[in-house]
């Protein structure tokens, strides 16, 4: 498998074990977190603070894949590091699913969770069918190759926030087979259902059948 410049080994390799490092191309901490309690001691993730990337880039598309994989494509062409994106949406099936690929900046673009909740409820007011779900799409690019990972958590809105923990519509969504909001729940908890979750069980599952991942 190719490697990296010699000034970007550190991405790659751990001086103590065998370790797959793969740079997250977020700035999202919350994200991290989440990706971090899911894939285990073989891999780890940074995001790009980490990996001394001080960039933001456009998600310019108007679907989850064609945005993950502009990100991670921009950031395997910046370092030639293994590296992954995903973009996530919430997809309302009463408003024709909205807010989606604009879900972050759904009230502008300053990417205020409460506006973009704010926003939401007000579009939902008179509509009875309160249905949603989560979608998350992943990029993985490994030596230049991209495989895709979908993971989807099905759901509804509230008619008001309800807890203060997780990140984005957290406050207003109750997952299918529980009464509490993913902003009412723990990591722990959330990680029960969580969309991003399903797609990151699919990478690693992905990673771990390659022979290459011993090699490193």
């Amino acid at each position: 498998m190719g490697l990296p410049p010699p000034h970007l080994w550190h991405l790659m390799f751990s001086p103590y074990f065998v370790v797959m490092k793969l740079i997250f191309a977020t700035n999202n901490q919350h994200k991290a977190d989440e990706v971090n309690a899911v894939v285990g001691n073989s891999i780890h993730v940074i995001t790009l603070k980490e990996a001394g990337l001080e960039i933001d880039i456009p998600e310019p598309y108007d679907t989850l894949k064609a945005n993950a994989s502009e990100k991670s494509r921009v950031i395997y062409q910046l370092t030639q590091a293994n590296c992954f994106s995903e973009d996530t949406g919430l997809e309302v099936k009463a408003l024709d699913g909205e807010p989606g690929v604009k879900s972050a900046r759904y009230a502008g673009d300053d990417r205020s969770f409460d506006k973009n909740i704010d926003k939401l409820l007000q579009k939902l007011q008179e509509k009875p069918d309160k249905s949603a779900r989560f979608r998350t799409v992943i990029s993985l690019i490994i030596d230049g190759k991209e495989t895709l990972f979908e993971g989807i958590c099905e759901g509804s809105i509230i008619d008001e926030k309800r807890g203060v923990h997780g990140f984005g519509y957290d406050p207003v969504f109750i997952p299918n087979g529980s009464d509490r909001t993913f902003g009412e729940m723990t990591m722990a908890e959330k990680a029960r259902f969580s969309h991003r979750k399903k797609a990151i069980e699919k990478l690693v599952a992905f990673l771990n059948t390659l022979e290459s991942i011993n090699k490193f």
